[in-house]
């Protein structure tokens, strides 16, 4: 088996490890979401390690020695990387009309991919207009590919559990 690392994609984890969902379930009971079909073959596929613990609330060294402990691996040492978030100033464009928002927890509830539903809502609006994306976890995946494809992207933590991301197209 490969070594896991915080790069791993948690489809492979999935795929190459028996239990390995229950595995994740029990380390972190946020992970329950990996029950839902459509988040194992679309967000899975994207979300390494890393940014499965960012979505689960964890330090990355920490979830990743927990997973390859279970899998028979030996821990590696790391520095910590909670609490050494970058601090980012809430820029100005979030305060702008949202055009569309969406809810990635019920849009995963109907078996949907919050991915495609905010592409196709990015298609539908113009340059610099802003589309909100509500979640009980912070999107890490998703947040990545925005910024992959070029969008400004601004996330808080408004309550316990309860995340607000600003994509501005």
């Amino acid at each position: 088996m490969k070594e896991i690392t915080l790069e791993t994609k948690i489809s492979d984890l999935l795929n190459d490890y028996e239990g390995m969902k229950d595995i994740l379930i029990e380390i972190n009971p946020k992970f329950k979401k990996l029950n839902n079909p459509v988040l194992r073959r679309t967000v899975a596929k994207l979300a390494g390690v890393k940014q499965a613990a960012i979505v689960g609330g964890m330090d990355p060294a920490d979830l990743l020695n927990q997973l390859r402990k279970a899998v028979g691996q030996t821990p590696v040492d790391m520095v910590s990387t909670e609490g050494k978030s970058e601090v980012k100033e809430t820029p100005e464009w979030i305060l702008q009309d949202a055009k569309q928002t969406l809810n990635a927890n019920e849009i995963l509830d109907q078996e949907h991919n919050p991915l495609a539903e905010l592409r196709k809502a990015l298609k539908a609006i113009d340059k610099d207009e802003v589309i909100i994306i509500e979640a009980d976890f912070r999107p890490e995946p998703l947040i990545d590919e925005m910024l992959k494809a070029g969008h400004d992207v601004f996330t808080r933590e408004i309550e316990e559990d309860h995340f607000i991301t600003y994509i501005k197209k």
